[in-house]
């Protein structure tokens, strides 16, 4: 706790970059995932609602498209994620084999960061050389390649949580087309645009992106996956 005048500050409170975009990140993910899994499934069971009534038909083929989205989203996350963790493991390997090698000259390259930064160049000498006093590695890794060496994304919870996010969405029009045949489309439509809607505005929330801009382009993006779908399936159905 420390005093800037009159007003007391609690360092313990107050949030800090990284870890704030690490977790904004993380739910910005989650809400495109939930989005995805209601556009997927939505366009799945309103087509094969169009092509028949068989309850039993429609809900095999949206648990199939629940199923196979969840295991595609996790599996492209943690390739995606192993690749990243991968390659910051390898820059984080030549960053400290250099600061084994040469301290001297890496020293003075973090100098030159802060210094860079708009430093003075004796404060800039004086943060670099504590800093590497306390953790030599920590400070060059994060100065240098932005990267916290014990803050590495985990690619299986980056899996995990893919899956788990497409679900919750694809649960959505899953339960809404089992109902009534005489207003299962209709309702399914309804229930998709709203969610659609909820999750493309906390979407650009999170991004400081426009919330409406957002949330018509999505609205817009499922309305025209459902109807592409429900056209396909009466074709399909008709033919058939």
């Amino acid at each position: 706790m420390t005093e800037r005048g009159t007003v007391q500050i609690d360092r313990h409170s107050e949030p800090h970059g990284n870890g704030l975009a690490g977790r904004l990140n993380w739910l910005r993910a989650g809400v495109l995932g939930a989005n995805d899994g209601i556009v997927s499934v939505a366009g799945i069971v309103v087509g094969v609602a169009a092509a028949t009534t068989a309850s039993g038909a429609i809900l095999t083929a949206g648990v199939a498209g629940l199923v196979a989205g969840a295991v595609s989203m996790a599996l492209g996350e943690y390739v995606s994620v192993s690749t990243q963790r991968d390659s910051e493991r390898a820059v984080l390997a030549v960053e400290r084999r250099e600061l084994e090698e040469m301290p001297e000259q890496e020293l003075a390259e973090l100098a030159a960061i802060y210094e860079g930064k708009g430093l003075s160049p004796a404060t800039a000498w004086k943060v670099a050389e504590e800093l590497t006093a306390k953790d030599a590695f920590t400070a060059h890794a994060e100065a240098e390649l932005g990267i916290d060496p014990s803050d590495l994304t985990n690619p299986w919870q980056a899996a995990l949580s893919s899956a788990l996010s497409f679900t919750l969405g694809a649960l959505l029009p899953l339960l809404a087309i089992l109902t009534p045949p005489t207003v299962r489309v209709p309702l399914t439509v309804v229930a998709v645009l709203v969610a659609l809607a909820v999750t493309g505005a906390v979407g650009a929330r999170l991004g400081e992106a426009p919330v409406w801009r957002a949330t018509i382009r999505v609205l817009l993006g499922g309305a025209l996956a459902m109807a592409t779908t429900y056209l396909v399936g009466h074709l399909v159905g008709i033919a058939v």
